[in-house]
């Protein structure tokens, strides 16, 4: 059957089906005999209650009657509390067929997630915090942190029974409806601290390779790792490869844990993947079950806010959930920033105080220090991984190594594609003694745990290392053991998934805050502890537990506190200072900003009295996505009406498209106990005029109080964001948000389209400054089509450090003119079966840096290069899935002239700040059946300038 722009084809063959009726959470009594069930802001879902119970039967109803229409359908989970509907597996036809049935929302695939892969309470001020909760014992009292992640191991000190109270097991009790699901293969049990465990596995079907375990209990350790550090019992002594490392803790102490495992490893790396019916059943059972604290360290979309796993969160939150999400391992790139929802806070990755390192030191005397927790070595030999094979790879991956060359030796390994912890796996598989792991571009330090000891090194002594050792006649090394010390932090890590967020045109701040994500200590499974208990791991996944280790306190101290207002607490009281005084800087050394840290450090212990919160509701957040445009104006979620995206009474403030001038509002709660009066002070933002008024806010215990800030453009650079900070000053407290701001001279679309050979496509325009606005433009040009012959889809990731052409990769190398002002290299799905997933990469011509990327989930790819520089690029096209022989295409532009088939009226005219007006553009003369691509530039007649693209399928 045809692609159907309903529905895009699911890779597991299975999919989620929305229902039109409301889930749950937001059902509004709308149904003749059925009263409302919607949560009110304050309160929580409660399953039992009659109308619950009775809305419930009346969704299973309507799931019987659509699954009428296609019965060879095969159930895979019900879903009523944060999403309505259900998933199941099905042929494309018959998900067609149910997208276009009578009470069918939405039909979309059920696709593959991945993981976003102990003194940290003394790192963060837990003590403090613990005091003002009213002691360790008190530290998250009554509170259920629902993991939805891989699992646990019950044995784990951290997950032992611990001393209650008659008080918090009587608050547990009365919210919690969950289950102890002990599981077929090796059951799992629960106590007083894990008081339930569910698996999920329906979705991922026979994916999990056998070694997993049909039950709750965690294979691959990411879970057991998250969940100890969210909410693990207090004074646990952890011990790694033989080396004590004292006593550990949870964030949460106190707190009870449910464990729902929707991440399963499905090949011999131990790595969690999770598909989303699983994922949805997960959050849908957790909210239903009474968790208050959701901790989610998975991956996720950055670019939409009304996927399945966004509403399932967006349901969460009304329902009075906080939920803590990973922001992503993708960085250091702009805008890799993943789960973008406002209504979850989402965490950045920075490097703890505390590393332990070790150090190498070469058959030349020379010595360098770097990261790694092994035993160390006594003097070997030594050899690079490309002299150790016969690829000359350096990269030591799988069948890459000869025994012959390696045993008895130290190898230097290069960092990239395969895992860390498997290049040290290979040499010792190929008899090697030790591995010297370099990175190869400025890159965190990660005290893995390897079966070989090892020492990772950072790229500026990497030259060093390799010269010494492929020049020198029987070079050798002696590594060290590992020891902690002390240093600065916190550091943006490189890996950390960076802002602006691609959804929102920039106008909500993302990530949200950082918290400790590297080389942190905490529980894991034998597998990933070398047969121990503990290890450390790296990654936004390790962050995120924090957060939700830190929220679970505050509620304990706050049960009244909304989940938004909670956030702000976090929000508002974090650092963008380290240990020594000083601004954070990225790990490569650079100067860091919010898009790397956000609000910056978690500080628990001012957190628990913030002074002033910012709140939002269901009702706001439906505004805000109805107001990014990301759904159209008849959508359920625009009822309300909408708002500019950057009045969503948020912690932080954020205008990607700062035309002129621009005003948001804002406003706080007093949740102290007293009177208090504030005063604010602006940091930053150089070149832009920060106005606030009132001057002063007078606020009362309990009561609000609003205020407006404009931001006007008084000479900051055009097309690059500013940041600062506003903070409301009283005699007790200070709340910070802070400000990322982006001027324009014009606020434009990026892209207009049109068809046809003849035709024309008006173009919105807000200036934002007073003078004459100029038009020109450049193109229409058509694509010039390079094709080649693929086969035997990879369905891996690409290997973005060393791309290399294969069966199902192709290599086009394409010489960009000097002068170029924009080159755009697509793929497009008219081109292709359904089913078909490319993804495309752009280098610079023989080397391996990566200019762009696009590895959406179709065959519709794209990637700019803005005034790119002129000479040769190597594009990189992958048939990621798709038939097993495919002919692909490869479409690309380059504009530089303009042309007699496109003019733009008027070419000229006087533009006021913050003014709208249009400009028009008009082709003719085009050739059917072509791909055209323009450009409309926008000048003040001073440095000013903007662009729209202008697509044209003639």
């Amino acid at each position: 059957m045809a692609a159907d722009p309903l529905v895009k084809r699911s890779d597991t063959g299975s999919y989620i089906v929305q229902l039109d009726d409301a889930p749950v959470a937001e059902y509004g009594g709308d149904i003749a005999g059925l009263p409302a069930t919607r949560v009110l802001p304050g309160a929580k879902l409660v399953k039992t209650a009659g109308q619950v119970v009775g809305y419930v039967k009346h969704l299973a109803e309507e799931r019987e009657q659509v699954l009428k229409a296609v019965p060879g359908a095969t159930k895979l989970y019900d879903y009523s509390y944060t999403y309505s509907g259900f998933s199941a597996q099905m042929s494309y036809d018959e998900a067609v067929k149910l997208a276009k049935s009578s009470g069918v929302k939405s039909v979309e695939p059920n696709e593959l997630q991945k993981q976003d892969t102990v003194d940290t309470p003394r790192f963060l001020g837990m003590d403090s915090a613990w005091q003002q909760a009213g002691g360790v014992d008190k530290a998250g009292d009554g509170v259920i942190i629902g993991v939805i992640d891989s699992g646990f191991v019950p044995e784990r000190a951290g997950f032992a029974p611990m001393t209650t109270t008659k008080r918090s097991d009587a608050i547990v009790a009365k919210k919690w409806k969950g289950t102890c699901q002990a599981g077929e293969e090796a059951p799992v049990t629960c106590n007083n601290k894990v008081i339930g465990a569910r698996y999920f596995d329906k979705g991922i079907g026979s994916r999990p390779i056998a070694e997993e375990f049909k039950s709750p209990r965690d294979y691959g350790g990411h879970g057991t790792h998250t969940a100890s550090t969210a909410g693990g019992n207090h004074g646990v002594e952890m011990s790694v490869m033989g080396r004590d490392y004292g006593k550990g803790s949870g964030i949460a102490p106190h707190a009870r844990l449910a464990i729902y495992k929707v991440l399963w490893a499905v090949d011999q790396s131990g790595g969690g993947s999770g598909t989303d019916a699983d994922i949805v059943a997960g959050i849908d059972a957790a909210v239903a079950d009474g968790v208050d604290v959701i901790n989610y360290s998975v991956s996720g979309s950055g670019s939409t806010y009304v996927n399945a796993t966004g509403l399932a969160f967006l349901r969460a939150a009304k329902a009075g959930v906080f939920v803590a999400t990973s922001a992503g391992n993708t960085g250091p790139g702009e805008s890799t920033v993943g789960k973008t929802y406002p209504w979850v806070t989402t965490v950045a990755n920075g490097t703890h105080d505390r590393d332990i390192q070790t150090t190498v030191e070469l058959g030349d005397g020379k010595s360098y220090t770097g990261a790694g927790i092994g035993a160390g070595t006594p003097s070997a030999p030594v050899i690079l991984a490309k002299n150790a094979g016969a690829d000359e790879t350096d990269l030591c991956q799988a069948g890459t190594l000869d025994p012959a060359k390696v045993k008895g030796k130290i190898v230097v390994c290069d960092r990239g594609v395969n895992d860390r912890v498997d290049k040290s796996a290979q040499v010792k598989k190929a008899g090697g003694v030790g591995m010297i792991l370099l990175n190869i571009t400025p890159g965190t330090l990660d005290a893995d745990l390897h079966t070989v000891p090892t020492v990772h090194l950072d790229d500026k002594v990497a030259p060093a290392v390799k010269a010494y050792v492929g020049g020198t006649a029987n070079p050798t090394a002696t590594i060290g053991p590992g020891k902690p010390v002390r240093v600065t932090a916190p550091k943006v890590a490189t890996s950390s998934s960076r802002g602006p967020s691609a959804a929102g045109n920039g106008d909500l701040l993302k990530p949200d805050i950082m918290a400790p994500g590297t080389n942190v200590l905490a529980a894991t499974t034998a597998f990933s502890a070398a047969g121990g208990e503990y290890a450390f791991m790296s990654g936004t996944s390790m962050a995120s537990p924090h957060i939700a280790g830190a929220a679970a306190v505050l509620k304990g101290r706050h049960p009244d506190w909304s989940p938004m207002a909670i956030k702000s607490a976090l929000l508002t009281t974090g650092t963008d200072q380290d240990t020594s005084g000083k601004p954070i800087r990225n790990d490569s050394g650079s100067e860091a900003n919010p898009f790397g840290y956000g609000a910056g450090l978690v500080q628990p212990k001012k957190a628990m009295d913030p002074g002033l919160v910012y709140d939002s509701s269901y009702a706001d957040w439906a505004k805000f996505v109805c107001g990014s445009g990301q759904v159209p104006a008849t959508h359920e979620l625009c009822a309300g009406g909408k708002i500019d995206p950057s009045d969503l009474n948020y912690p932080t403030i954020a205008v990607g498209d700062l035309a002129g001038k621009q005003t948001v509002t804002r406003t706080v709660k007093n949740v102290g106990q007293l009177p208090e009066v504030y005063f604010p002070k602006v940091e930053g933002l150089k070149g832009v005029k920060v106005t606030v008024t009132p001057r002063l806010l007078i606020t009362l215990p309990g009561h609000t109080a609003t205020y407006k800030v404009t931001f006007e453009n008084t000479g900051a650079p055009l097309e690059q964001y500013a940041f600062g900070k506003l903070t409301w000053k009283s005699n007790q407290h200070a709340v910070t948000s802070t400000l990322a701001m982006k001027p324009l001279m014009v606020k434009a679309p990026t892209q207009v389209t049109g068809t046809g050979t003849t035709g024309s496509a008006s173009v919105p325009i807000t200036a934002g400054y007073t003078g004459t606005l100029t038009t020109t433009s450049v193109g229409l040009t058509p694509a010039t089509t390079a094709q080649a012959g693929l086969k035997n889809p990879g369905g891996v990731s690409f290997p973005t450090a060393n791309p290399q052409v294969n069966d199902h990769v192709a290599k086009f190398t394409v010489n960009i003119q000097a002068g170029v002002k924009y080159a755009r290299f697509s793929t497009f799905d008219a081109d292709y079966p359904a089913g078909t997933d490319l993804d495309v990469f752009v280098y610079q011509a023989g080397m391996k840096t990566l200019l762009g990327s696009s590895t959406g989930g179709t065959a519709e790819e794209q990637v700019n290069l803005p005034a790119p520089a002129g000479g040769a690029v190597d594009v990189y096209v992958d048939l990621f899935a798709g038939a097993d022989e495919q002919q692909v295409k490869l479409d690309h532009w380059e504009l530089q002239n303009p042309e007699d088939n496109l003019t733009v009226t008027p070419s000229s005219q006087p533009v006021q700040v913050a003014g709208e007006t249009t400009v028009t553009a008009q082709w003719s003369g085009l050739t059917a059946g072509t791909r055209y691509l323009g450009q409309l530039h926008y000048s003040d007649g001073a440095d000013g300038s903007g662009a729209t693209v202008l697509r044209v399928d003639s």
